[in-house]
């Protein structure tokens, strides 16, 4: 797989999915939470990216979430914003923000805090043409905040690869 799980090689993770989508003639966006926009700086350093990457956007907190990503608030209260449901709200919703193909949300924790039960983790979707074509939970070792978000953004386009190469 030309995805490398070595930070160090994050951004050139993403040329095999610009090809990968630039061959398909289509289009990304990106919703991010916990990945704190390294998933949209990874997409936009790519050569050519103006003809794949429609943008991205970081929502940190609620009302964000809500206001731009259309993310249904009562259980996104419920949950402190931190679900399956609410990655998948926003890896849908930013193709309808931006007008794009593929979407990516993420939402999690790289600290443990009270409202993750003093636990690490995330959530991603991504979506396809305005159905979520995966969603899973991402589990670190420990380390750093920094560390653990690029972690969690590799797994991520480890697995948008997975999704852009099914059926070559």
């Amino acid at each position: 797989m030309p995805i490398s799980s070595d930070p160090l090689q994050f951004k050139k993770n993403i040329e095999p999915i610009r090809d990968s989508i630039l061959s398909r003639k289509e289009t990304i966006s990106v919703a991010e939470s916990v990945t704190s926009g390294l998933l949209q700086t990874a997409f936009s350093m790519a050569p050519d990216a103006e003809k794949f990457y429609q943008g991205g956007i970081t929502a940190y907190n609620i009302g964000q979430k809500v206001r731009h990503l259309k993310i249904e608030p009562i259980h996104a209260m419920e949950c402190n914003c931190v679900s399956l449901k609410v990655s998948a709200e926003m890896a849908t919703h930013v193709c309808d923000l931006f007008n794009s193909d593929w979407g990516i949300g993420t939402t999690g924790y790289v600290t443990p805090t009270p409202e993750s039960e003093n636990k690490i983790f995330a959530y991603f979707a991504i979506s396809y043409r305005g159905k979520i074509v995966v969603a899973k939970s991402i589990t670190p070792k420990k380390g750093n905040p920094f560390a653990v978000q690029v972690y969690y953004a590799t797994e991520v386009l480890k697995e948008l690869y997975t999704q852009l190469t099914m059926g070559e």
